[in-house]
């Protein structure tokens, strides 16, 4: 192989991430000349309406796994967060990159923290885990929808159409944006919890391909693979999609893997969450094993009555 094709979206986030592992392949891998194959996706065109109106995360990655389907990539890179955990017939997530800072931030040019808010502030979010957990927390608070690329968030937030923005803390950072914000204040993983595969690049490839499958391993992280299969397994068995609020966070503790949930209404009552703890070398069938659990304990009916109400007239105001 002396050429490969790496399909991205076009957005500057996941341009850096490209380029990003563009730079890291061309490193391991000097005989082979990396292409970036830039991709608009259907997620990126439709900025109006909430991801689960438009099909879901799948419109961030659908046109990127096509264009590997034609032929016309051999691995796409994606923020693991929106990658469905079907992958299609003939391709394979085969590695994880080491995840990041996961965090959240809170983000404002009028108050100085989350707790500074003053009743009845105006926050903009469009997740529903973010909305969840907010109001969970103070439930004064007044939640809009916010869409749009990550600059458009902030120039919204700067125009006063907003108190407060939360958006995830790495992306701001890897693109250098966090320094014109006037206030920010990252969220712990106590008070935010993150979504599945938050922080992490997920390497996607053409099945059956074994020099491209050495070239994804070299990017791959053990412990961040293991932590997020054990997240995308517990996503996949109780079937959360993008109108489902959901929480889930497993990290490496010393020997251990802690994994974290939270299942709940989109207006933070009904909140049911769970821990649980295991041997790293033990990890396997975790994710399964908190999705019986919670499942047990009536999730299922949770998720189905959260879903109904989550685009209804009490969910954020459309803006």
């Amino acid at each position: 192989m002396d050429t490969l094709v790496i399909a991205t979206r076009v957005s500057d986030l996941a341009l850096w991430q490209a380029y990003h592992i563009k730079d890291r392949i061309e490193k391991s891998f000097p005989e082979i000349k990396v292409q970036l194959n830039k991709i608009v996706s259907n997620g990126d065109k439709v900025l109006d309406k909430p991801l689960a109106l438009i099909g879901g995360k799948g419109h961030f990655t659908k046109e990127l796994e096509d264009a590997m389907l034609r032929g016309e990539a051999h691995i796409a890179v994606h923020s693991l967060k929106d990658v469905p955990t079907y992958i299609p017939k003939g391709l394979e997530l085969a590695s994880v990159t080491q995840r990041q800072d996961q965090s959240d931030v809170f983000l404002s040019h009028k108050y100085e923290n989350l707790e500074s808010l003053p009743q009845g502030a105006v926050v903009g979010t469009t997740s529903l885990r973010r909305r969840m957990q907010l109001l969970q927390q103070r439930p004064d608070l007044k939640v809009k929808d916010l869409r749009g690329n990550v600059n458009t968030r902030l120039r919204k937030l700067s125009e006063g159409q907003y108190d407060a923005i939360i958006l995830a803390y790495i992306g701001l950072k890897r693109l250098d944006l966090l320094k014109d914000i006037p206030h920010t204040q990252k969220l712990s993983l106590d008070m935010m919890i993150p979504p599945m595969g938050q922080a992490a690049l997920g390497i996607e490839i053409v099945s059956k391909n074994k020099k491209l499958r050495e070239i994804a391993i070299s990017l791959n992280d053990p412990n961040t693979f293991i932590c997020t299969k054990i997240e995308r397994e517990f996503i996949s068995k109780i079937g959360a999609g993008c109108s489902a609020p959901v929480a889930c966070n497993a990290v490496v503790d010393g020997e251990n893997i802690v994994f974290r949930t939270m299942i709940g209404y989109p207006n933070g009552t009904n909140i049911m969450q769970e821990v649980m703890t295991c041997n790293i070398f033990k990890g396997r069938g975790l994710g399964a094993q908190m999705a019986k659990k919670m499942i047990d304990n009536g999730a299922m009916d949770l998720l189905k009555r959260a879903e109904e109400s989550a685009f209804k007239d009490e969910m954020p105001q459309r803006l």
